[in-house]
C-alpha cells in the first residue's frame, strides 16, 4: 500500500521556492511526477477550490440543469426558480446516479427506484414506503454542494465551508465585466478537446508565463503586442493584459475586430478566461486532472451568436492547428524531461516590471500548491 506523502516530502518538495521570485527555484519535479502527488491534489486542491462548470446561459430557465464530475464526484446544477442550487448528483436511496448531461425537468426523479426530489433537493416522493417505521421523508434531501455565479459563468465547491468565490476572487469579476461586459449575453459556439501526455501543473505552468512566446508561438507575437504584455498577480487569480489585433498579424485576420486588446485571467487552481481579438467573444480553458501525468483540457468559445463567423472559424482553427499544437508539444516535452533523472528544479525568471517574459505568476502558482499541500502533509 503507497503511503501519502510526509512533512519531510513536503519540505523537500518546496526546496529553493523563496517567496520572492527573484530569489526563487520552481517546485521539484517530484509534483509532476510522483502520483502520490496527485492524490493530495484531489483532496487538498480540486476538493476545495471552486471549479467552473459552464456559462450562465445553461442553467438560465426554471428547471434547466447540467451535471460535471470534480475530484472523481458526480454534481449537478439545477435553476430552481430564481435560484440557482447544486447537488451531490447522487440519490439519498441507493446512491444511483440522478441525472446525466443537461436538460430541464420539473422533479429530480431517480431512474432506479424512482424516488423524487423538488428542484430545492427535498424529497417528494418514495413508493411503497408508507408502512416503513420511522421513516420521514421531510428529513431526507439531496447532499448540497456550494454554487455560484460569478463573472458569467457557474462555478461549485465541495468544501462546504469554503469563502464565497466572491469574497476570494476580489476585483475579478469587476475586471472581466469591464473588459468583456457583455459576457453574460454570449452564447456557446465551440467546444475543442485534448489529451495531453502531461501533469496538469505543467499546462497551467506554461499558461501562465509568456517568457516561451517569442520562441514558440512567433505568429502569436504578430497579433499581441508583445511591448505591453502586463502580468499582475493577485490572492487566488492573476492577470494577464496586452493590446492586441491593431493591424494585420499572422495568426487570424481580425478585419472589422470590436475587441482590440488580450485580455486573460486565471482563477486558481485550473480555469483559463480569456478575451481575444475579434467580435464579442471569451474563450474558457479547463484544465483537469486525469490522472498523474494525463490532463484532459477543454475550450469552449462563446461568440455574439452561435453561428460563427468566417473570421472566427479562423480564429478556432489557429487556435487548434498551431497554438495548441504549439503549447502540447512543449508541455509534454517537459513532462518527458521532468521524469529523468537530469531534472530537479529549475530558476523561476523574474522581471520586476511584470511583463509577460516573466515567470512571477508561475511562482504565484506555486505559492498557493505549497499551502495547498501544507494542509495535507503528516
Amino acid at each position: 500500500m503507497t503511503t501519502g506523502p510526509t512533512t519531510e516530502d513536503l519540505e523537500a518538495l518546496a526546496t529553493g521556492w523563496n517567496p520572492d521570485p527573484a530569489r526563487s527555484m520552481s517546485l521539484s519535479a517530484d509534483a509532476y511526477t510522483d502520483p502520490r502527488w496527485f492524490d493530495v491534489e484531489v483532496d487538498a486542491v480540486f476538493s476545495r477550490t471552486w471549479q467552473w462548470v459552464c456559462h450562465v446561459e445553461k442553467v438560465r430557465d426554471p428547471g434547466a440543469y447540467t451535471t460535471t464530475t470534480i475530484a472523481g464526484r458526480s454534481v449537478a446544477v439545477v435553476r430552481d426558480g430564481e435560484s440557482l442550487r447544486a447537488f451531490s448528483n447522487v440519490c439519498m436511496h441507493r446512491a444511483h446516479e440522478l441525472l446525466t448531461g443537461e436538460g430541464s425537468l420539473r422533479r429530480i426523479t431517480c431512474p432506479y427506484h424512482a424516488w423524487s426530489y423538488g428542484l430545492d433537493g427535498g424529497l417528494r416522493t418514495a413508493p411503497h414506503t408508507d408502512h416503513l417505521i420511522d421513516f420521514d421523508p421531510e428529513s431526507i434531501c439531496l447532499d448540497a454542494v456550494s454554487v455560484e455565479e460569478f463573472g458569467g459563468f457557474v462555478y461549485v465547491n465541495l468544501d462546504p465551508e469554503a469563502p464565497a468565490l466572491a469574497d476570494q476572487a476580489g476585483d475579478l469579476a469587476a475586471e472581466i465585466a469591464h473588459w468583456a461586459p457583455d459576457v453574460a449575453d454570449l452564447t456557446h459556439a465551440h467546444r475543442l478537446t485534448y489529451e495531453i501526455a502531461s501533469d496538469w501543473k505543467n499546462v497551467i505552468d506554461n499558461f501562465l508565463e509568456c517568457y516561451h512566446c517569442p520562441v514558440a508561438h512567433r505568429d502569436f507575437c504578430t497579433l499581441v503586442d508583445m511591448d505591453t504584455y502586463e502580468v499582475t498577480t493577485h490572492g487566488i487569480w492573476s492577470s494577464h493584459m496586452a493590446e492586441a489585433g491593431r493591424s494585420d498579424n499572422a495568426a487570424y485576420s481580425v478585419e472589422g475586430a470590436t475587441v482590440t486588446d488580450h485580455a486573460v485571467w486565471w482563477l486558481w487552481p485550473n480555469t483559463c478566461l480569456m478575451r481575444y481579438p475579434g467580435r464579442g467573444n471569451f474563450i474558457v480553458m479547463h484544465v483537469v486532472p486525469d490522472g498523474p501525468g494525463r490532463t484532459r483540457e477543454t475550450y469552449d468559445f462563446f461568440f455574439e451568436t452561435a453561428e460563427v463567423t468566417d473570421a472566427e472559424v479562423e480564429a478556432i482553427r489557429y487556435v487548434d492547428d498551431v497554438l495548441q499544437a504549439e503549447d502540447i508539444a512543449l508541455v509534454e516535452s517537459v513532462q518527458r524531461g521532468m521524469a529523468t533523472p537530469a531534472f530537479t528544479r529549475g530558476r523561476i525568471v523574474h522581471d520586476p516590471g511584470g511583463s509577460g517574459k516573466s515567470e512571477h505568476a508561475v511562482h504565484h502558482f506555486h505559492g498557493l500548491l505549497l499551502e495547498a499541500y501544507r494542509g495535507s502533509a503528516k
